[in-house]
């Protein structure tokens, strides 16, 4: 658990939802579910500084920009929940093609190969 000082608010990290997946890049061996998926998915023990009047940050990003998170309001336990945003992470591309590639292995496996 994160020790929060008096102007942070306690973040969760989550799975993209609908306006942040709808339209981003999907390798065509990858299931589209998979689009959804951040690095630091369920991570929560960060926190936001807040605003002076209360607003927390629009994003939330990591590895210099290459990953990006956006704002989707509070959970029931009162944290700032965040979504991964792949359309605007530069480094989603990346991400998904690495998918493709360890699905493209299972599938070489399931075949009999390697």
């Amino acid at each position: 658990m994160t020790t929060l000082l008096r102007d942070e608010a306690p973040v969760i990290l989550q799975p993209a939802g609908t306006s942040q997946y709808e339209g981003a890049y999907c390798p065509p061996t990858v299931p589209f579910k998979e689009v959804r998926r951040g690095p630091f998915d369920g991570k929560a023990d960060i926190a936001v500084r807040l605003g002076i009047n209360g607003e927390v940050p629009k994003l939330l990003t990591f590895g210099g920009g290459s990953v990006v998170y956006e704002h989707d309001g509070r959970d029931n336990r009162g944290r700032v929940v965040y979504r991964y945003a792949p359309k605007l992470s530069s480094g989603h591309r990346g991400l998904m093609d690495g998918v493709a590639e360890v699905y493209a292995e299972h599938a070489l496996k399931a075949k009999g190969g390697q």
